[in-house]
């Protein structure tokens, strides 16, 4: 399943954990599990959350549960608080600058398990997520230091008939059925982990730099794909990352979220994200080829871009069109000021094809959050 609609090179390599007090064990009684959750101005949510890890097949004894308050108003925060203290193993702690990377950052620090199972606050787990993730982890001598399971939908509304099949991911669906190692034959070479229902090593993640702030939420700013760059990053380090369908979480699919104009919004900011996390994982494959192949689609599919925002007509024009605005956005933002002469000419005739210029790439104060951390 897929987020967006390109992806950086995938690695066919299965990796080779390094010995770690963590991870190198057979005893699944060396294994402990936190679990994470980090939110924002959510308590219905929280408590719907909450309430599914009570229900586990495992003992509230075998798990502890760190939630992480990002920057919520204050009324929010003592609902929130109240939720929390409902739960025997929880505790609540709260970060006064918002942004999903920074609250999990401060979730892994604050966690005491030696692996640390991150779920969203809109997400219910399913009632043997936990017991899943042991079993999974027991499996080998040396766990894998990422597992990415299931990630099923709950619809809040039917999803609409307009919807692009292909572009279910972008709701954080994964429906594989199956496993094993990340970016090998094993697995489609699209299926990446997503930190709705995402573990982690707590020595690993340590050890290669936890979340990037650069990457995640912030507010309505959709930059993502910090998950994905933490998995890869451990993978490239030398730590097992592995899909495993057995863990499974249910997914709440907001109702907002299924419009025209927040779909167009979602893959402004993939495009965007996907060329930052090829930079900081330095693998930029063919950077230059990749931005002439997007500015020809942005200029291609420019005049459907004209449509009103909520209408419908011409949409598979249209999230071309804007995935391509935010990787184009994005690549040039980085891009030395000297230009080939053949990339000048494609910017100017993009420059006079009449579209208008999406305003999402001018630079705006982050809005009060509404939905993510």
């Amino acid at each position: 399943m897929i987020r967006a609609e390109a992806r950086a090179p995938t690695v066919d390599k299965a990796a080779t954990p390094p010995t770690d007090s963590s991870s190198n064990t057979s005893s699944a009684a060396a294994i402990t599990l936190s679990v994470c959750i980090c939110t924002h101005e959510r308590p219905g949510y929280l408590a719907a959350c909450l309430e599914s890890l009570r229900q586990q097949s495992i003992g509230l004894d075998r798990f502890e549960v760190v939630v992480v308050d990002s920057a919520s108003s204050l009324a929010a925060t003592a609902r929130l608080r109240e939720v929390v203290d409902a739960m025997p193993n929880a505790v609540m702690i709260r970060v006064e600058e918002p942004g999903a990377s920074l609250a999990r950052n401060r979730g892994i620090e604050a966690c005491t398990g030696s692996h640390i199972a991150f779920l969203d606050d809109d997400a219910v787990a399913a009632p043997d997520w936990l017991e899943r993730i042991l079993e999974v982890l027991a499996e080998t001598p040396n766990p894998p230091a990422v597992i990415g399971g299931r990630v099923l939908p709950r619809w809040e509304a039917p999803l609409p008939g307009w919807w692009p099949q292909r572009l279910r991911g972008v709701l954080s669906i994964i429906e594989f059925e199956g496993s094993g190692e990340y970016r090998t034959p094993a697995l489609p070479r699209t299926l990446e982990p997503y930190s709705v229902n995402m573990v982690v090593s707590r020595h690993a993640v340590l050890a290669v730099g936890s979340f990037d702030a650069q990457l995640g939420r912030v507010g309505t700013r959709l930059l993502s794909d910090e998950d994905v760059h933490l998995a890869w990053k451990m993978q490239d380090a030398g730590y097992s990352a592995r899909y495993d369908s057995r863990v499974v979480v249910y997914h709440q699919i907001q109702a907002p979220r299924l419009r025209p104009e927040w779909l167009l919004d979602r893959l402004y900011w993939q495009g965007a994200s996907t060329v930052l996390t090829r930079k900081l994982l330095r693998q930029p494959g063919n950077p230059r080829l990749e931005l002439l192949r997007r500015l020809v689609v942005e200029t291609l599919c420019a005049p459907a871009a004209l449509l009103p925002g909520h209408s419908t007509w011409l949409l598979a024009m249209r999230w071309r069109h804007a995935y391509a605005c935010g990787f184009t956005r994005m690549a040039l933002a980085g891009m030395d000021r000297k230009r080939s002469v053949a990339l000048r000419r494609l910017l100017r005739m993009w420059r006079e094809s009449g579209a208008v210029l999406d305003q999402r790439a001018e630079p705006r104060p982050a809005p009060k959050p509404e939905a993510s951390t």
